[in-house]
């Protein structure tokens, strides 16, 4: 198998530094040689490649950006392009790399007690503990704010009911961050692996991101101890700053899924001879759609990189991260579909990894904010209108489920 050479057509890597260039090229051999010659199997089989965990680990992908507990502190562009390799491989192996680092080692090292960082993090940077994060739940994904998962105060504990869907990691986490309703407002616990009443369930059947466990968690009288709350989360703005988090890596991941469907194509046209002894890469049609997709990933590159040189000056704000995940996912997924027919038949065969990229984009254009409210959320930033449903009032949720049970009432 031959190494990545990369896709640059503007020389961005000219502003790249030395250390981020390294960082990139570790992470791509990693991918070239113990990820590429796995993966194709492991979405057959629908099994995240848990022998990769301790390797990742080793090479400090976990809370890279962290500086303390001997982990590497790097910047978040190095981090941003560590995310782009890893996708570049699978979107499954960079989803599980976002959570672990974005999702659970942010909120903890970020909101939590210098207890829950002094056991929790250095644990999950050395893949010794896996994370989760529950906010989806089964009938809200884009409105967080009506979640149904409650916490009530007992005592010295917290009690915890409700369920969340779609969650990364879950059946194989030692630790899940949960959002729920407490108190009138919205708390982060730190839900423990075998705590009573607290089980989980995997969705099955996915035909995208097979290669990564996603899972149901439920809650059922659940007993949170005071020390597992998360003690600086107070509202829905501490889980969207998490999101804000994971999106930004997901910016960058995606770009790796769209180099390698480009490069696919543009190899594969090169030596598909047809038509008179040519290679299909010389017709016009063909030409015009490398052009497209080589322009759209160098502007999704530039992109990229200048939120996260804004990351790394304090600067970028949510609705920055919201333009670069949703531009950067819809073109990535878009160049998938295209390299998948440039390929005809052999577009659909494993043999080549442009369905496996094109499915798993499927559900990342979908996850940490789909494409239509990163819309609004940047049409609100422009007009200074919000365009979003208002969330229901307490009243409006009370008669809601009364008219819910009424309805089932009437069906028996």
């Amino acid at each position: 198998m031959s190494n990545f050479p990369g896709v640059d057509y503007l020389e961005i890597d000219s502003l790249f530094s030395e250390e981020e260039l390294m960082v990139r090229q570790t992470v791509r051999d990693f991918v070239d040689e113990e990820v590429l010659p796995i993966i194709e199997h492991a979405n057959r089989e629908e099994k995240f490649p848990m022998h990769l965990i301790p390797k990742m680990a080793e090479m400090g992908l976990f809370g890279a950006t962290i500086k303390e507990y001997d982990l590497p502190g790097l910047n978040n562009v190095a981090y941003g392009l560590i995310m782009q390799e890893l996708e570049r491989g699978d979107s499954g192996l960079r989803s599980f790399a976002s959570v672990q680092s974005g999702l659970v080692m942010y909120p903890i090292y970020a909101y939590g007690s210098q207890e829950q960082r002094d056991y929790w993090i250095p644990k999950l940077a050395a893949g010794e503990k896996i994370g989760c994060f529950g906010l989806t739940e089964p009938d809200f994904g884009s409105n967080p704010s009506a979640m149904r998962t409650r916490a009530r105060r007992d005592g010295d504990s917290w009690i915890l009911n409700g369920a969340k869907a779609w969650i990364t990691n879950g059946s194989i986490a030692d630790v899940a961050v949960v959002w729920a309703k407490a108190e009138g407002t919205i708390r982060g616990f730190l839900v423990e692996k075998d705590t009573p009443g607290f089980h989980t369930a995997y969705h099955m059947g996915k035909f995208s991101l097979r290669a990564s466990v996603t899972s149901q968690l439920f809650f059922e009288d659940c007993r949170i101890p005071l020390e597992n709350v998360l003690p600086e989360t107070n509202g829905l703005k501490y889980p969207l700053g998490c999101l804000t988090q994971a999106r930004y890596g997901i910016a960058w991941g995606v770009l790796g899924a769209a180099m390698s469907v480009y490069n696919t194509a543009l190899q594969y046209t090169k030596s598909r001879i047809q038509f008179g002894g040519q290679p299909i890469a010389s017709h016009q049609l063909v030409q015009n759609k490398l052009a497209w997709m080589i322009t759209e990933i160098t502007k999704g590159q530039l992109l990229a990189l200048q939120a996260g040189r804004l990351k790394d000056q304090g600067k970028l704000k949510p609705h920055h991260v919201s333009m670069a995940k949703m531009n950067n996912c819809n073109i990535a997924l878009e160049c998938a579909r295209v390299a998948r027919d440039m390929l005809g038949a052999n577009g659909v065969s494993d043999e080549y990894p442009i369905v496996r990229h094109m499915m798993n984009l499927e559900s990342v254009k979908t996850y940490e904010g789909t494409h239509d409210i990163h819309n609004l959320i940047i049409g609100h930033t422009v007009t200074g209108i919000p365009a979003y449903n208002p969330p229901m009032s307490a009243k409006q949720e009370q008669e809601l489920s009364a008219a819910a049970e009424a309805a089932a009432l009437a069906q028996k």
